[in-house]
């Protein structure tokens, strides 16, 4: 049986970076774990691993946010699984953990961005997970 933990410590932090590399593949290991500490000490976001046995499955970092345009609801900023265990349900069971917690703290919305080439996580929110594609996120590199 699965279990969701919240990863808090560098030590769990650094665990979960084989698989997050699989979607964020521009990071190394230590800007990850001073990324995610820095996150999670200024931006309220938390990570939580699926673990089946020893071994993560899944990863998902959030945060809780306030907007205009949203109101008070919580961010995915990352989720995946890892890559020889998709389409085995630990996407979906993660993301409903998402929709609990934030329930449970009292937001009524999830939201997340999806990288324009990932049709398949694409239809995994729409069909499986019931979210509506409501806005195109667009973003300007100002370091170049």
């Amino acid at each position: 049986m699965a279990e969701i933990k919240e990863l808090l410590t560098d030590e769990e932090i650094k665990i979960g970076f084989p698989v997050m590399k699989q979607l964020r593949t521009h990071l190394e290991q230590q800007d990850y774990v001073d990324l995610v500490r820095e996150a999670m000490e200024k931006d309220m976001y938390h990570l939580f691993g699926l673990f089946e046995g020893e071994e993560i499955a899944a990863l998902a970092g959030f945060k809780t946010m306030i907007t205009l345009y949203y109101g008070r609801f919580v961010w995915v900023c990352d989720l995946v699984v890892r890559e020889n265990l998709r389409s085995t349900g630990y996407g979906q069971e993660l993301l409903t953990f998402i929709h609990q917690w934030a329930e449970e703290k009292g937001y009524h919305k999830v939201a997340l961005s999806s990288g324009l080439q990932r049709e398949e996580a694409h239809r995994f929110y729409e069909q499986k997970m019931g979210y509506d594609r409501v806005s195109y996120v667009f973003m300007k590199n100002m370091e170049r």
